[in-house]
């Protein structure tokens, strides 16, 4: 399962000392365009198609503290025809932090209608699920 790294910066945590929890979708959005790059695409180089978010959930199981090393895993759950569900896990040393569901749906940037996914793209995101 593909996973990114990141080192939680003391600007990204709240006066409790815990990150602030919107951080938690910046993070995922990171890893995402990390799992892309992987597939060896940039996000700009989608082959004629983007991507937008259509549905996101979070459960937040413990907190996540300045300094610490927080691996965004990005387990794939679903690839449909137009869509996409990752359920990342935000976790440090392996203990679970955050977790939850996003799903995508892919759209032509010229007129934002759904569009299925390239075959480019479906062949690793099936590699890559977990279903």
């Amino acid at each position: 399962m593909f996973s990114h790294r990141f080192r939680v910066r003391y600007s990204e945590c709240d006066q409790q000392g815990v990150v602030f929890n919107g951080h938690y979708l910046f993070y995922y959005d990171q890893a995402l365009l990390e799992l892309f790059r992987s597939f060896g695409y940039s996000w700009d180089e989608l082959p004629d198609c983007d991507i937008v978010v259509a549905e996101s959930t979070l459960k937040y199981r413990a907190s996540t503290t300045f300094d610490e090393l927080l691996d965004v895993c990005m387990p794939v759950s679903h690839v449909g025809n137009t869509s996409l569900i990752i359920e990342p896990r935000f976790e440090v040393d392996g203990q679970l932090r955050v977790e939850g569901t996003v799903r995508h749906v892919f759209i032509d940037p010229a007129t934002f209608k759904p569009t299925p996914i390239p075959a480019v793209l479906r062949e690793p995101l099936e590699g890559a699920s977990q279903g």
